[in-house]
């Protein structure tokens, strides 16, 4: 598996305008917490509840040192991403939501995944947020290739 360079253009779904699916994108470039939040401002929001994935610096059942990673995913990730969204919105009262995955190689501290959900209220915000990163991390194809300090490594998702 390769690091999939694709551009975000190629890799972002295309969201209609009067969809609360506003920010849906797989990107080889640095991710951005305000682009995520500001993409789910809705003044029939009470609640946004935001989360956000990084790179740690260890991993592992022996809690092993990390020392490089890299994520790639298969080309129907984004459509899989937009599959996911879309359960989201039919579950619970969403008003807005973005999710951003990066793809390539990441240093520990680096934003790994962004994703955001405004809703009337903030309970259904926090689950709704929750049932997105969860699915996400379950069902949208992309892996993770951790490089531990004592040479080893591991591909996880696959």
């Amino acid at each position: 598996m390769g690091h999939m360079a694709d551009t975000e253009a190629a890799q972002a779904a295309q969201p209609g305008p009067s969809s609360p699916l506003r920010l849906l994108a797989i990107r080889d470039t640095p991710l951005s917490v305000d682009e995520v939040f500001g993409a789910v401002a809705d003044a029939g929001a009470g609640g946004t509840a935001l989360f956000v994935g990084t790179v740690r610096d260890h991993d592992g059942p022996t809690d092993a040192q990390v020392t490089g990673l890299g994520y790639a995913a298969h080309p129907s990730a984004t459509d899989e991403l937009r599959r996911v969204a879309e359960k989201v919105v039919a579950d619970f009262p969403v008003r807005a939501l973005a999710a951003v995955h990066r793809v390539g190689d990441l240093a520990v501290g680096d934003l790994a995944v962004v994703v955001a959900v405004s809703c009337p209220h903030r309970a259904e915000a926090f689950a709704a947020c929750r049932r997105l990163i969860d699915d996400l991390k379950t069902e949208v194809p992309i892996w993770k290739h951790q490089r531990f300090g004592d040479g080893s490594e591991e591909w996880v998702g696959i």
